[in-house]
């Protein structure tokens, strides 16, 4: 199964490098195939640059269109070549050993890899106050509105089989509310997913692009409109039947980096697949 690693970048030229060098690292000692595509969302910094300088088998591709965190990231959904695609961050917030995480949860046959921040076994650094408040009042309305059983859905940072992004089509987010559209509507549409223990660490330098003041609306109105379609569509959008949705057992994940992880399913979710 071939990985592609989208990352969305604008004006990340100070910490681009060392994010895909780490990842690099990790990847070319647990995944034979796989690629990285970073969307160059109008940077004019010169983050593309230092992008094509790494080499490898990291591929950049500029956004030129209508510029935004969705926008990127939809963008690079519609050029990456693998079997399953993890979306990450450009500020090295997320860790690399858990792409590989989430590569084994796909693997292993689930639809969807979705990393939790506040689960046990999880490591969060530096995190906002402010911004952590209103993350874990945001996360639990959305939990308790879809009781989907999973604490971190506004999380950039998860894997998905090349069917779940084809079958999510149309994406309608422009900017970070991206992050609830995606996930949500793997779930509303009936694909599997297993939710595992994920690093997050501060960005080191640059900064960030979310706006939350901005957000807020934006992200209302996605939750809303994936809940209408989970409750008035009378299933027109679920992906074709075939398969029985169960729970599935837990599998060992085994150790990465030193780390031993469990993955660990979640509500909602199917028996993997094999292949």
């Amino acid at each position: 199964m071939k990985l592609s690693v989208v990352i969305p970048a604008h004006n990340e030229a100070l910490v681009i490098e060392p994010t895909l060098r780490g990842l690099i690292d990790v990847l070319e000692r647990h995944i034979d195939d796989y690629e990285i595509l970073v969307v160059d969302d109008g940077s004019s910094d010169g983050t593309g640059a230092v992008v094509e300088a790494v080499g490898g088998r990291v591929r950049c591709v500029r956004n030129d269109g209508p510029h935004g965190f969705g926008f990127a990231v939809r963008y690079g959904l519609e050029r990456f070549e693998g079997d399953a695609v993890v979306i990450v961050m450009a500020d090295g917030s997320d860790d690399p050993r858990d792409v590989v995480l989430y590569y084994r949860v796909l693997e292993a046959g689930y639809d969807c890899a979705f990393g939790s921040r506040f689960m046990p076994g999880a490591v969060v650094r530096d995190y906002p106050r402010l911004k952590l408040l209103i993350n874990r009042v945001v996360n639990q309305g959305i939990r308790m509105l879809f009781r989907h059983g999973y604490g971190d859905t506004t999380n950039a940072f998860k894997g998905y089989r090349r069917e779940v992004i084809e079958h999510v089509q149309p994406l309608l987010s422009h900017h970070f509310n991206l992050t609830v559209e995606l996930p949500l509507k793997a779930v509303t549409r009936g694909f599997s997913f297993a939710v595992v223990p994920t690093s997050w660490t501060n960005r080191a330098a640059g900064e960030s692009k979310l706006n939350l003041e901005e957000m807020g609306s934006r992200y209302l109105f996605i939750v809303l409109y994936v809940f209408l379609e989970l409750h008035l569509s009378r299933g027109d959008y679920r992906r074709p039947a075939g398969s029985v949705i169960e729970r599935p057992a837990r599998i060992a994940a085994g150790e990465e980096g030193g780390r031993p992880r469990r993955l660990r399913h979640a509500a909602h979710a199917r028996s993997p697949r094999r292949g």
